[in-house]
């Protein structure tokens, strides 16, 4: 199976602009590609993921990736998915948000001379000069057809400003200077931003003429894969520091029965074959295929030992068995105490199991608290320092949310 025919399989790709010639580049590996990551955080999360894992298989197939940092795009907002503006950044902020990616993709891609290349759209966006910009780019946009972009329809209703307005026109251009720097041949990216990929294709056929090789590809379901870095209470991060490698496995061992198999195909490198009997699984085995993704994405992620630390956590919860000392786990601080004691529902609120102490309240309420597997009946229940002595207490919120409280 070549590596084109293994992303079809796996469900990876979807919309291709020159299907045959984007099959010989990635096969022979002569793809030079970029995928784009706008820095408003100072952390990937899960929904970066699947550009991640399809980054690492070209390269690993002979293929050169560019991770492009949009440490210029980032400086207006992205209207693709979105109903609102997003809010503004310093230069600042960005900058160190683009450092905090470079070290998180590290582990997915090989960095180096002749092999993967970390580029900031900072370098050629920053420093344009307006006039320039709208007679060399600018004159090879319609607006009326921009207008009838996805993207752009979603908000008009509700306002699009024209700062929004310039993103295509923004990231064409990174396509055309990626193209003349680095030879960059091919872009990678959602489905959401399909109309934007569009404009660099043809930016480029139009300036260098239609010989020029510029190719795009959209990912399958990658604007579900966006959705896969958001819970109920919050982002699910690559970065140990905001996810604990035992959440971040707890995170993939509650997907869905019906997200188990496509995840496994999409986001891990088990063969394909063994994937597939998979599918034969039901009922109990596809708790067995949940954790096998739990595994294989954290060890990915944080590496084979906290992947198996975190396995063995999960099993001391939810099964009796193995070494629960990885945890999650919160220390109360003496603050958190009124008069030598704390209720429940300060201990919810405080380490972050509940956003507040009504929420903590309602958790309570309806049955979906236990302390050492205990259920909480009484939203007045207290505790002194003595109780978290030792080893502490385990607080379950609810089937997936859950610490050990310490002091």
């Amino acid at each position: 199976m070549t590596i084109f025919d293994e992303l079809k399989a796996r469900g990876l790709l979807a919309q291709l602009t020159d299907e045959e010639e984007i099959k010989e580049l990635i096969n022979n590996g002569k793809a030079v590609f970029y995928i784009g990551f706008d820095p408003t955080a100072d952390s990937l999360h899960v929904g970066h993921f699947m550009a991640l894992c399809l980054m690492k298989r070209l390269q690993m197939a002979g293929n050169r990736p560019i991770a492009l940092i949009g440490g210029g795009t980032a400086m207006i907002g992205d209207p693709s998915g979105r109903s609102d503006m997003r809010t503004m950044m310093t230069v600042e902020q960005i900058d160190h948000n683009c450092e905090c990616f470079k070290k998180q993709m590290s582990r997915f891609i090989e960095f180096g001379e002749g092999k993967a290349m970390m580029v900031n759209n900072a370098d050629w966006l920053r420093g344009l000069n307006y006039i320039e910009f709208l007679r060399e780019v600018g004159a090879h946009f319609s607006v009326n057809r921009m207008l009838t972009a996805e993207c752009y329809k979603q908000r008009m209703e509700k306002g699009l400003s024209f700062l929004e307005f310039n993103y295509m026109i923004m990231q064409s251009y990174d396509f055309l200077e990626l193209y003349k720097r680095y030879g960059c041949n091919m872009q990678f990216g959602g489905d959401d931003q399909w109309s934007n990929m569009l404009g660099g294709t043809e930016l480029i056929r139009r300036k260098l003429g239609k010989n020029a090789c510029a190719m795009t590809i959209t990912l399958l379901l990658n604007s579900e894969g966006k959705k896969m870095g958001k819970t109920q209470k919050g982002a699910v991060w690559l970065d140990p520091e905001k996810t604990s490698p035992f959440e971040f496995y707890q995170y993939w061992r509650n997907v869905g029965d019906d997200d188990v198999l496509k995840c496994l195909r999409m986001l891990t490198f088990l063969p394909l074959e063994q994937i597939d009997e998979m599918d034969k699984w039901e009922g109990s085995q596809l708790n067995t295929a949940k954790e096998i993704l739990a595994f294989e994405l954290t060890k990915l992620v944080h590496g084979e030992e906290e992947a198996t630390k975190a396995q063995e956590s999960a099993k001391a919860l939810f099964a009796g068995g193995g070494d629960d000392a990885n945890m999650p786990t919160y220390e109360l601080k003496d603050e958190d105490f009124l008069n030598g004691k704390i209720d429940i529902l300060g201990v919810l609120a405080s380490s972050g199991l509940c956003a507040s102490r009504s929420e903590a309240r309602r958790a309570v309420e309806q049955g979906g608290v236990t302390v050492d597997n205990e259920k909480v009946t009484d939203v007045k229940m207290t505790f002194e320092p003595s109780s978290f002595a030792g080893d502490g207490i385990v607080v379950k919120r609810g089937k997936k949310n859950f610490k050990r409280i310490v002091k």
